[in-house]
């Protein structure tokens, strides 16, 4: 069993080697999460050679040398080549590495994802079915819809009103539960349901008070 996280790229220097698809597929997803990308390739995919040109991933088009890992936070070796994909592994201690062709010297497998906003929903299958886990990430792309990024950016405001406004521990509970609630998220009427509840809460908290 492997351990879950989400990892912090920003600002941090990943090296993938390799320039085909498989690598194309790494390098979108970490430029989505704000790494500094080093891509080791002799060759590369066109999409590969537009985002070096565009400054998006710095390329150094040469053969893999142990010395291109330096300084990496993590690493992932994407090239058709076994051999090469051994070699990364083998320079790379103390250093995160994926080799997309080896699960067995991975130190850990990419997820398939779901995004939606600051929803982020990841399946992993361990490296035993790629396919499957991308069965199961479409399947969930139709659960949780569109809506789900908004209604998170929502859900994060209305935390901070609640915990500036409502110092009761279990009236903030009960907010954030029924805000957390299906039948809210499907009323679309967010601020509006929002406002209501926590006026109730309020109003709660005064009685309490005057009971005391």
């Amino acid at each position: 069993m492997g351990y879950p996280v989400i990892l912090h790229l920003r600002g941090r220097r990943v090296v993938v080697v390799g320039g085909g698809k498989v690598a194309a597929r790494k390098i979108h997803g970490l430029l989505e999460a704000g790494a500094e990308i080093v891509m080791i390739a002799p060759e590369a995919e066109p999409e590969l050679q537009a985002l070096a040109a565009g400054g998006m991933i710095v390329w150094k088009k040469k053969r893999f040398d142990p010395d291109d890992l330096a300084g990496a936070f993590l690493v992932i070796a994407a090239t058709n080549d076994r051999k090469v994909n051994e070699a990364v592994a083998q320079a790379a201690p103390g250093q995160l590495v994926n080799v997309v062709d080896d699960p067995e010297r991975c130190d850990f497998h990419v997820p398939a994802v779901v995004r939606r906003g600051a929803l982020t929903i990841a399946v992993s299958t361990g490296g035993a079915s790629p396919a499957l886990a991308r069965r199961i990430r479409r399947e969930l792309e139709e659960k949780y819809g569109e809506e789900y990024g908004p209604y998170l950016e929502f859900l994060q405001r209305a935390r901070g009103i609640v915990l500036r406004e409502v110092e009761d521990a279990e009236g903030r509970k009960r907010l954030f539960q029924a805000l957390a609630a299906d039948s809210f998220r499907q009323s679309g009427r967010w601020e509006e349901e929002f406002t209501r509840l926590l006026a109730k809460e309020k109003e709660r908290n005064k009685e309490g008070e005057r009971g005391r």
